[in-house]
């Protein structure tokens, strides 16, 4: 007869495995996915660093920030976004404006030209990840969806309450 701590533990393996499985595909996605974006990039001319393209991404879906608090946004140092933002403005994807707020501090805007070549790069990708799911169903569609919207709610939830706590990592 088993013991609860036994069956416990057992789900506690199992938990384990059924985790490094779902790290495996995500894992494995990100590489596909990395391959892809480099193939389209190198078809580009003056293309975007992937990086750089998702700084512009966050001006353009949740509008002007400063640099601090882009990069707090992604998840990076305010030195490497300051280099990445360096690169858009040069491309002129990307200006500096003067914050309202406070005049001494700057916002960083994606520009018309930048929204223009966001809005033609996430075409070009939705249209890539189409013909990939041209076979799938729409349920299927769904069905993946909710469960990566799910997955990612539940990284942002960790991140707020765990991930921030060394006694968790």
């Amino acid at each position: 007869m088993e013991t609860q701590s036994t069956q416990t533990l057992r789900s506690q393996d199992d938990l384990y495995a059924d985790a490094e499985a779902v790290v495996n595909q995500i894992v494995r996605f990100f590489r596909l996915t990395k391959r892809a974006h480099a193939k389209f990039a190198a078809q580009q001319k003056d293309a975007v660093e992937q990086a750089a393209y998702y700084l512009l991404a966050v001006l353009v879906t949740e509008g002007p920030q400063r640099t601090t608090t882009l990069a707090e946004n992604v998840h990076s140092d305010t030195s490497t976004v300051s280099r990445q933002i360096g690169a858009l403005v040069k491309h002129g994807l990307v200006e500096r404006q003067a914050d309202p707020a406070d005049g001494r501090a700057c916002l960083l805007a994606a520009t018309p030209t930048g929204r223009q070549c966001f809005d033609q790069q996430r075409h070009a990708r939705t249209e890539q990840i189409a013909q990939v799911l041209r076979h799938w169903t729409s349920e299927d569609l769904r069905t993946v969806t909710e469960l990566f919207a799910r997955l990612n709610t539940d990284f942002e939830s960790y991140e707020k309450h765990e991930g921030g706590n060394d006694d968790h990592q």
